[in-house]
């Protein structure tokens, strides 16, 4: 694959307290992207993020993505988000993912599986729907979309996010340094992923800068000492936006399962 372009803006330079409560010394240089992040408000907005995750479903579990044609339940719901990448040269819809807390009940994935007793009591955050565009930006718009489920996490006093993945999925949130949940680190057949086996792991947030530098991971200076004003996940603590747009009847019945 090509390398993905990013436009960089070296002459300014932002505070570091910008992304994170945490003090940083290294500045934080300016880089604008091909593309915008921010989260679903309206019924269009979800359209678009259906569209790409539909496209996306369909050309790895073509079953599975039949049942993604349509907006799910799970994205009107109050303790969600749905984020939207999009192009700003022509608006179209380039990824796409769905942040759910356990604020007010629990993950969709303890549907299928009991988390061990160390997730028990924590505030925990998982991630679905994560996906992108067939374009030779989708890696970036990926990386994009995962920042800023981190800057949701930080900004939310999120202690660790949850995140499935089929193979070879599952190898990308290696390389993220995410860890298994389970010892035996067995795929497990999870029912808001259409039952399809999927490896269950978790990422500690406190600990992420730390982690991450000791690695010297590749994407330590994109995620921590780079300010993208493209991603958006707007204010802190504000709600996902798109239930209220929903029509009273289809909040009643629902569309789809999440």
């Amino acid at each position: 694959m090509e390398p993905c372009p990013v436009f960089v803006s070296p002459q300014r330079v932002v505070p570091a307290a910008s992304l994170s409560n945490r003090d940083r010394s290294l500045p934080l240089v300016v880089e604008s992207l091909p593309f915008t992040v921010r989260r679903v408000e309206t019924e269009d907005d979800l359209l678009k993020a259906v569209r790409v995750r539909h496209a996306a479903y369909a050309r790895h579990v073509p079953e599975f993505a039949s049942t993604l044609a349509l907006p799910e339940a799970a994205d009107y719901d109050a303790d969600t988000m749905v984020l939207l990448a999009e192009s700003k040269l022509d608006g179209s819809p380039l990824g796409s993912t769905r942040i759910r807390t356990n604020l007010f009940r629990p993950l969709g994935v303890e549907d299928s599986v009991t988390l061990p007793s160390w997730l028990q009591g924590r505030r925990l955050v998982e991630a679905t729907r994560l996906c992108i565009d067939e374009g030779r930006v989708g890696r970036l718009v990926k990386m994009a979309l995962i920042k800023a489920c981190f800057m949701y996490c930080e900004e939310n006093a999120v202690e660790w996010s949850v995140a499935t993945g089929r193979h070879p999925v599952d190898r990308q949130y290696e390389q993220l340094m995410f860890v298994d949940v389970f010892a035996d680190k067995a795929p497990v057949p999870l029912r808001h992923v259409g039952n399809i086996p999927h490896r269950v792991m978790a990422f500690e947030i406190a600990t992420f800068e730390k982690r991450w530098a000791k690695a010297r991971h590749p994407l330590l200076d994109f995620f921590f000492y780079t300010d993208h004003p493209d991603i958006d996940i707007g204010a802190k603590g504000t709600g996902c936006g798109i239930a209220r747009c929903r029509p009273a009847a289809e909040r009643s019945a629902g569309r789809t399962a999440a």
